[in-house]
């Protein structure tokens, strides 16, 4: 498989303190790597570097042989919304919107017409297993739900690069591992690559690879002792 994210050595700090000193990471086009880390570590601003959501101090992250820092913020943003999908540990669904709404949002934004941007989200809300919430807001259904719900708005845009960080943070363990069996299984059929932050073994198990990420370093997890 070829390379289609790549970042190299990478270092980012915020004021003095240092988050990442030389942090590298490639990932190849369908394959699920998670980066783990104890709290503190790193993990989540190389997540962050690699989406384009920041940009780092020094090193470069390139997707598709196209350096992220020399794209224009519209550019990034494009990406985001195209290219890039997102899960987060506690969803960040938008509370006004229905969850068909919510899943379509990403797909309405993209300049997809609303019906069929709907059609689309009903049928990503059937494959994560919830279509029975699709007229319900997210205060109104359980955490587990909401999560998947959240995991079908990431994959409606049919994205290159699924990037979760601490998906099942807030989630008990039932509910936590039918999120990620189903964010998985979804983005294994999507041909979506998937880079998720964890410090959980149990989640990290899932993983084609693991790098870990220490003192704002990363190491494959097989090197470590």
């Amino acid at each position: 498989m070829s390379e289609l994210l790549v970042a190299k050595s990478l270092a980012k700090s915020f004021g003095k303190t240092a988050a990442l000193v030389d942090a590298s990471l490639s990932v190849r086009a369908g394959e699920l790597v998670a980066v783990m880390g104890p709290s503190g570590s790193g993990k989540s601003t190389l997540l962050h570097c690699l989406a384009g959501i920041l940009k780092p101090d020094a090193g470069a992250v390139t997707y598709r042989g196209a350096e992220l820092s020399a794209m224009s913020d519209s550019e990034r943003s494009a990406l985001r919304r195209n290219d890039f999908g997102f899960v987060f540990q506690f969803g960040q669904l938008v509370p006004e919107l229905t969850f068909l709404e919510n899943v379509a949002l990403p797909l309405r934004l993209g300049g997809t017409r609303r019906a069929e941007a709907e059609r689309v989200a009903a049928q990503w809300l059937d494959r994560l297993e919830v279509a029975d919430i699709a007229a319900k807001r997210p205060g109104e259904v359980s955490g587990g739900q909401g999560q998947r719900a959240a995991v079908a708005r990431a994959l409606a845009t049919t994205p290159k690069v699924l990037f979760a960080d601490e998906p099942t943070g807030a989630l008990d363990s039932l509910n936590g591992e039918r999120v990620l069996r189903l964010l998985f299984e979804a983005a294994k059929q999507a041909g979506a690559a998937v880079v998720i932050v964890t410090h959980e073994p149990r989640v990290a198990a899932y993983a084609d690879r693991e790098v870990v990420v220490r003192d704002g370093r990363t190491q494959d997890a097989e090197l470590v002792a």
